[in-house]
């Protein structure tokens, strides 16, 4: 009496047949991943540079369609003003960034003495018998905290910010010559034009998305800083212009970005605020202008540009933040996107940029 042998697991269901592609996928993305953590040094600035350049294009294309009685810019007038221009603009901000810290230094005794008097005042509340005093509160944290070790450390955290944006410069820079020899580059990829055709449309695409989705964030945050100012200084907050631009900057953060933006100016409107009240006008302040912008006008200006669902951002956010940091939260929503777009042109991997999209059309 024969027997038939059983079939191979591979072969006994469609679930089946996929999971050795299943377990390479797996294997490749955890490889992929920690390369990617333990590289960020150097990964994060180059991928800064290139979304840095989108917008570095986008004035480009504006230069390139003014006009002065039909007279036209040459390419390379056009390029040294973009440079210059967005070299000014690092430069502007530095300086802003200075004078706000020499002004929150000249603040400082006050700030100090409205800690402590809101120490002294939560004491009174809980019925501790001690008071706390900048001496003993000194002393606490002298034992707990070592300064020249957190010195060391901010210096060396300013160092490598400013190290970065000047690397940051020389990626545009050299992204900049080398985008004129692209599309040849690409052209001699493959001899096969379909093959160049598709590789191209996927570049265009992710070019159109991530341009268009940069161009209208950056104004939706430069009107929301502005907005988020005006309030701010009507109600008398100390450094409105510093916090107005950490919100504008924190808008390219999904969600987290927004609760941070509001958090942060009300926790000085804690320490310059003697009544509880003056907090709580300035949280529903910044509340409802938050609110506004980002269930009205946001979704009216963005649409949906870079078809991501609300699950696939946060998960994105989570992971690259866990990556790279307070520069992966910046960077997640515009690498997704191009992921999803990489993804869908592939069988394999295809399925999950449908799940990663909102509308599953990719």
């Amino acid at each position: 009496m024969s027997t038939t042998p059983p079939l191979p697991i591979h072969e006994r269901s469609p679930l089946g047949s996929r999971l050795p592609t299943l377990a390479s996928g797996v294997v490749i993305a955890f490889v992929v991943g920690f390369t990617m953590y333990i590289a960020k040094s150097v990964l994060v600035p180059i991928v800064l540079g290139v979304l840095a350049m989108y917008v570095v294009v986008g004035m480009l294309r504006v230069l390139e369609r003014a006009s002065l009685g039909g007279y036209r810019l040459p390419v390379w007038v056009r390029y040294t003003l973009t440079l210059v221009g967005i070299g000014a603009l690092f430069f502007a901000l530095g300086v802003f960034v200075m004078s706000t810290a020499d002004h929150a230094l000249a603040l400082a005794p006050y700030y100090q003495q409205s800690i402590l008097e809101a120490l002294q005042r939560a004491a009174a509340m809980l019925n501790i018998e001690r008071e706390p005093t900048w001496a003993t509160l000194r002393e606490s944290l002298l034992a707990q905290v070592n300064i020249q070790r957190v010195a060391t450390t901010a210096v060396a955290s300013i160092t490598g910010i400013l190290g970065s944006f000047v690397v940051i410069f020389l990626y545009v820079a050299f992204l900049l010559l080398e985008r004129r020899g692209f599309d040849g580059k690409i052209a001699a990829i493959s001899d096969d034009p379909r093959a160049v055709a598709r590789i191209r449309g996927v570049i265009e695409n992710i070019n159109a998305r991530i341009g268009s989705y940069l161009a209208l964030k950056t104004l939706l945050s430069v009107v929301l800083a502005l907005v988020s100012w005006a309030v701010m200084r009507l109600m008398g907050l100390e450094l409105a212009g510093f916090w107005a631009v950490v919100t504008g900057l924190l808008n390219f953060i999904p969600y987290l970005g927004t609760v941070i933006s509001i958090a942060l100016p009300v926790l000085m409107a804690l320490v310059q605020f003697s009544d509880f009240g003056s907090v709580l006008a300035l949280l529903a302040a910044l509340a409802v202008v938050q609110f506004v912008i980002g269930n009205f006008i946001d979704p009216y200006v963005m649409g949906n540009s870079l078809n991501l669902s609300p699950v696939a951002i946060l998960a994105s956010l989570a992971v690259w933040s866990g990556l790279w940091g307070i520069a992966g939260a910046f960077l997640a929503v515009p690498v997704t996107a191009s992921m999803v777009i990489v993804l869908s042109e592939f069988a394999g991997t295809r399925p999950v940029a449908v799940l990663l999209s909102r509308t599953g059309e990719v």
